[in-house]
């Protein structure tokens, strides 16, 4: 008998109302995110109040505790049973009253909602009331203290203004608990929310601290937004701060008529109605994350629209990959305005968005571009200088006074009030500019109007400063490739902090020995030896990782043959014997290697190499550097064995470090003919006599100019020094108060 099997159809579930407790948990969680979202309608209730000042307690990142007190109007006593309720406000009481708010809050849900989440208490006292009341809160609702007591406010002890006392913050949402982060980036979170308020509202006072501590972690007095953003983002932003402030356009031109020429005749149009008060950070600061305060008829939002636009105006102004602060604060008419689209108030709506937008923009486009191009300080301190008093007179001068004359004289010529400068010890003077001398100075002859070398080498060091100058900024690249990730990751993590400093902090005292490549360098008091090429390696590796993808090119025109290259340094070798190939075969080898791969090596490195097997550009490293292009054949020899071109990580590690090996300063193989062998001039002597520049020393002098303005300097502002420096390439050879020590007892 067969059996037919029949599917039943689903049924329609039934429609529940749910219950109050559940409505209220999900409404909770639409508007508290976490503590610091708590935090923001806190604290706008707190500035709705008309506080002057603000102060916030925090533990465990907001999650334990989180208490705001103020000093506002308070709330009545009245009024508290009602408190925690949803929907209950003081802000509007009709809904065409949405059309013209002015407050920050008005669907009465912010205390609602972390009432259901966490432990809410509320201390109160208005100005006209004898003593404060105490209210505690559970699921909207006012609770008793203790089991059998009665849930009226209780009196208590208490400043005029309103304390609110939020505990176990999602003790009853364990998800959400969860889902936070640690207590630090919590209380982070909450610094920035505070930080932001207290710019908008300059003239309250803020302060936020953790339980415990004495000293707060943000304190601000009644300022002006200007003071306020100096105490708060640095004296770094302050100091390269503009201000624009922008209105809507006239609706019309007045009409001239014979009134005008009498007082008080022709009135004109008023503005409109909007208007933007910006505070943005010029040409000559920039940072890798964008600061963005906005507030639109005083609540703290987010606009997209807004960010890509203030974005724009600085795209041809700052480096890749940096950004400005800007603070923007914009009223418009409240009728314009749509406050009511996001749970959070974090988003608005208003009218003639893109227009506003547009002159914003165009208002601080022409503020940036008054304010002229960037320009960069510098401090030169030279020891052993002349001091100048306030009178204008040099100590100097007054020393030799003083020696000139006696007794009486002597002390007569001290203006009365002047103060004497404090000797410094000879053995404590620290080198403090790479200005002072330096050992070329101490060997080179004085410049002559034969001696070519010695001008180019004046020459160089009077441009010294204008090259720091032009010097530009290498951001790092964006990648997303978990390999080139895993190798930064690498570089950060072999960091040896000490040697760091000594590289940041070091001032260039000069070459010692460039086939051996010695350099010395000074810090504070004590002088190290360093290898500059084992340095200089690890640098342009560590410069290869940062600029990975977003390499600027160097054009080789016309290209070079690529397999004519490697040929050179293939006939070169003497070990080639031991191989299985050819010559040729190997040339072959490694120039279809790389020529299989140069997609990948112009798209990540820059290497141009056409099908045809020719060479037109070359990855550069750092500006204003030109590595030695008679390295050029052993690199492109290198590439075939050295690179593993089979592990992504490993090609992308030993790639750059051929490329790093390739960029090191020095004198290249001897591949082709040098410069004298050319010319035939074999006769080390015959310059002597000669007033002519031997090419060898020419090249020797440009070689220490980039050692000492390009090489060093780079060290200092992008190299991470790793621990494998230590052993033989950094080593300290004196220190200033030991030898002054030795000397003493010669």
């Amino acid at each position: 008998m067969d059996s037919i099997q029949s599917t039943a159809e689903p049924e329609p579930k039934q429609i529940r109302r749910l219950q109050d407790e559940v409505i209220n948990r999900i409404a909770a969680g639409e508007i508290i995110h976490r503590p610091a979202s708590a935090l923001k309608e806190l604290l706008e209730n707190c500035l709705d109040a008309g506080a002057t000042s603000i102060r916030i307690t925090v533990r465990d990142g907001g999650m334990k505790l989180l208490q705001i007190q103020d000093n506002g109007c308070g709330i009545k006593k009245s009024d508290l049973p009602i408190l925690a309720h949803r929907f209950t406000t003081s802000k509007l009481s009709k809904f065409s009253d949405l059309s013209h708010l002015s407050t920050y809050g008005f669907r009465g849900e912010a205390l609602a909602s972390i009432s259901h989440v966490a432990n809410l208490t509320v201390i109160t006292k208005t100005k006209k009331e004898s003593c404060a009341w105490k209210a505690i809160y559970v699921d909207g609702e006012m609770t008793p203290a203790q089991k059998g007591a009665a849930a009226d406010p209780k009196p208590c002890a208490g400043n005029d203004g309103t304390t609110v006392t939020v505990e176990n913050l999602f003790y009853n949402v364990p998800a959400r608990l969860s889902a936070l982060r640690s207590s630090s980036e919590e209380y982070a979170r909450i610094l920035d929310v505070v930080t932001k308020y207290a710019v908008h509202n300059a003239g309250v006072s803020f302060l936020c601290k953790k339980v415990g501590t004495s000293a707060p972690d943000l304190s601000t007095p009644s300022s002006t937004t200007k003071q306020a953003i100096r105490l708060l983002y640095g004296q770094g932003v302050a100091k390269d701060l503009l201000t624009a402030e922008v209105s809507a356009p006239r609706k019309g031109k007045r009409k001239r008529d014979a009134d005008d020429d009498q007082p008080g005749g022709g009135k004109s149009d008023e503005d409109g109605s909007w208007e933007a008060q910006a505070h943005f950070t010029s040409a000559n600061y920039h940072s890798k994350k964008f600061v963005l305060l906005l507030f639109i008829n005083n609540r703290l939002v987010e606009s997209s629209r807004i960010k890509k636009a203030l974005e724009a105006c600085y795209t041809s102004i700052l480096p890749k990959g940096t950004s400005p602060f800007i603070y923007l604060s914009i009223q418009l008419d409240p009728t314009t305005v749509d406050v009511n689209v996001h749970p959070t108030k974090r988003e608005v709506h208003f009218l003639e968005e893109e227009e506003i937008t547009e002159r914003i923009a165009d208002a601080i486009q022409a503020r940036l571009a008054q304010s002229g191009e960037r320009t960069f300080e510098y401090q030169t301190l030279l020891t052993g200088g002349v001091a100048i008093t306030d009178s204008g007179t040099s100590l100097k001068g007054k020393e030799k006074a003083r020696d000139n004359n006696t007794g009486s004289d002597a002390a007569s010529s001290t203006p009365p009030g002047a103060s004497a400068a404090k000797k410094i010890l000879s053995q404590h003077k620290v080198r403090t500019s790479a200005a002072d001398r330096t050992l070329d100075s101490m060997f080179l002859p004085p410049p002559t109007q034969s001696g070519d070398l010695d001008n180019t080498t004046a020459r160089h060091g009077a441009d010294a400063v204008k090259e720091r100058r032009k010097t530009r900024e290498m951001p790092q690249s964006t990648c997303y490739l978990t390999s080139v990730l895993a190798l930064r990751e690498n570089v950060k993590k072999a960091k040896h902090i000490e040697l760091t400093e000594i590289l940041q902090k070091h001032v260039f005292v000069g070459v010692v020995d460039l086939l051996r490549e010695l350099s010395v360098v000074q810090v504070l008091k004590k002088l190290y030896l360093v290898n500059h090429g084992t340095l200089a390696e690890e640098l342009f590796y560590q410069l290869g990782l940062r600029q990975f993808g977003n390499f600027a090119r160097l054009k080789l025109d016309p290209p070079a043959p690529l397999r004519a290259l490697i040929t050179l340094a293939v006939d070169a070798e003497e070990n080639t014997e031991l191989s299985k190939l050819t010559k040729p075969q190997i040339v072959d080898s490694i120039a279809n290697i790389l020529i299989s791969r140069r997609n990948m090596l112009r798209e990540y490195f820059s290497l141009g190499i056409t099908i045809e097997g020719m060479v037109d550009s070359l990855p550069v490293l750092i500006p204003d550097f030109t590595p030695n292009l008679d390295k050029l054949p052993l690199f492109f020899m290198r590439l075939g064995p050295q690179v593993n071109w089979n592990s992504e990580q490993e090609c992308f590690d030993t790639f750059l470090r051929e490329l790093a090996y390739f960029y090191v300063p020095g004198p290249g193989p001897l591949l082709v003919p040098s410069p004298s062998e050319r010319t035939g001039n074999n006769d080390p002597d015959k310059d002597k006599d000669d007033h002519t520049v031997n090419p060898q020393q020419q090249e020797e002098a440009s070689e220490k100019w980039q050692i000492e303005h390009v090489l060093f300097p780079a060290m200092k502002r992008y190299m991470t020094a790793p621990k494998s420096l230590l052993t033989r390439d950094v080593v300290q050879i004196a220190s200033l108060p030991d030898l002054y020590r030795v000397f003493e007892r010669c």
